[in-house]
């Protein structure tokens, strides 16, 4: 299995962005601490968890098939016996006997050559392979997972403050819009939009409270446990360098090669390659060594018998050769290698695809980091857009809209700005996903972005 990249330094800091900088209570919690939760509690990698610890049993087992066995095998029986002459009764009366038997024997065998035990225990070995890549895969699907709940809780909680304080700058308009009202600098005209946008933002407010309660929902589903604003967000203005390496090709080569969904389906495919060959070996004979010693004894079963032990020692060899199976194997050894081909194909889809998606989310990643730089210079124009039209506002030159305007555009970009820098994030870790080269390191790596 690969081992884990060595992530690059993600982010250095800035203070652009400290706007939406949030207050961290003295019991918040990080990414990690999330991850470990999610690692005890939830249901799906816990499954995993047990699957690959069956899936390992398959190594032992498949090698069991060519070690000895010894059996042992006994009994005892007690018979009632009654014998009844048809000559006069007087001369030969009739009779009743209760004569008891008992037995052991001891039986060891090893096979020899037993061609389908050999492909089995070879695919005992794989089995395990695929167990454990099986959960690398549930491993890397958790760590996604993770990330993605506590970045969407993040998300909910910036969009609720960003619309708050929307509120809270509209109202301050509305207010000053009733003001110029009164003494007559201004229409009723303004104070009708200021008013509109106030109750809209209202029941922004309302959509907003509600989204983020369900993602808050969605991390309790991972970790058990309820997360009310005790989660530390992101240092302000993080900087998000390109993958490494910055080659879009390294990433596709890297998931087509040692992507787990890859190794899943090579493992499988190689499996059922061996199947073809264990199936073509149940034409071939088998040879097992065998030896066995057991005790009869039994007791007399009339007068002119006696009772008797008997002790047999056996030792041989043993050979079996299949001649006809009403053409059984014959139709085994076809679905085999239909099998067999179908299993290649889905290697080649499974590489394809795991190409496709690190492509993808190569793209996603680079177009995440230019989307967050074009933010930044977007929030610093809307702010000096907002400040301009203030000014405006207050000489006489710009109308009340224009205000309300502007300050919905600064939300909506710092807004825009949260969210993409979690996309990226996310992204990311996506990318080394794809690759199969996802750790918990790279959380901790996503966790010192964190406002410690």
């Amino acid at each position: 299995m690969p081992g884990p990249a060595p992530l690059t330094r993600l982010f250095r800091f800035t203070s652009v962005f400290a706007a939406l900088a949030l207050p961290v209570p003295a019991t918040s919690q990080d990414l990690l601490q999330i991850w470990r939760e999610a690692q005890g509690y939830d249901a799906v990698y816990a499954a995993a968890r047990h699957a690959a610890e069956a899936g390992r049993e398959k190594g032992p087992q498949g090698l069991a098939l060519l070690l000895p066995t010894l059996g042992l095998s006994a009994n005892a029986q007690r018979s009632r016996i009654e014998t009844e002459f048809r000559a006069d009764p007087a001369v030969f009366p009739s009779t009743t006997r209760y004569p008891d038997s008992a037995s052991y024997q001891l039986t060891f065998t090893q096979p020899l050559f037993r061609y389908q035990n050999w492909m089995q225990y070879e695919q005992g070995g794989l089995q395990v392979k695929q167990a454990e890549a099986t959960f690398g895969q549930a491993y890397q699907d958790l760590v996604i997972r993770v990330a993605q709940a506590y970045f969407d809780v993040l998300a909910a909680q910036d969009t609720l403050a960003l619309v708050r304080a929307q509120k809270e700058a509209i109202g301050e308009q509305l207010a000053q819009a009733k003001r110029n009202f009164e003494v007559g600098t201004a229409t009723i005209t303004d104070t009708h939009e200021a008013q509109a946008r106030f109750d809209l933002s209202g029941a922004q407010e309302i959509l907003a409270q509600n989204d983020l309660e369900a993602k808050r929902r969605v991390l309790q589903f991972l970790t058990g446990k309820e997360h009310g604003a005790d989660l530390k967000p992101l240092r302000p203005d993080i900087k998000l360098p390109p993958p490494n390496p910055n080659n879009m090709e390294s990433w596709a080569d890297l998931a087509g090669k040692q992507g787990y969904t890859v190794l899943i389906q090579e493992a499988a495919a190689e499996i059922a390659a061996l199947e073809v060959k264990r199936n073509r070996g149940a034409h071939l004979p088998t040879l097992d060594a065998f030896a066995t010693h057991g005790q009869t004894g039994a007791s007399a079963t009339s007068e002119s018998s006696i009772g008797r032990d008997t002790t047999q020692t056996v030792i041989g060899l043993q050979l079996a050769l299949p001649i006809f199976q009403g053409f059984g194997l014959l139709s085994r050894d076809r679905e085999a290698a239909a099998l067999s081909l179908k299993a290649r194909e889905d290697v080649e889809n499974a590489r394809r695809t795991a190409i496709l998606t690190a492509r993808q989310v190569f793209l996603s990643v680079i177009n995440g980091i230019a989307q967050v730089a074009a933010l930044e210079q977007a929030l610093i124009s809307s702010q000096s857009a907002l400040d301009s039209n203030k000014l405006g506002y207050e000489v006489g030159v710009r109308i009340n809209i224009d205000v309300l305007n502007a300050q919905q555009q600064l939300f909506s970009t710092r807004r825009d700005l949260a969210l993409a820098r979690y996309n990226t994030i996310n992204n990311h870790l996506r990318l080394k996903a794809a690759a199969g080269s996802l750790r918990e390191e790279d959380l901790a790596e996503v966790n010192r972005a964190l406002v410690q």
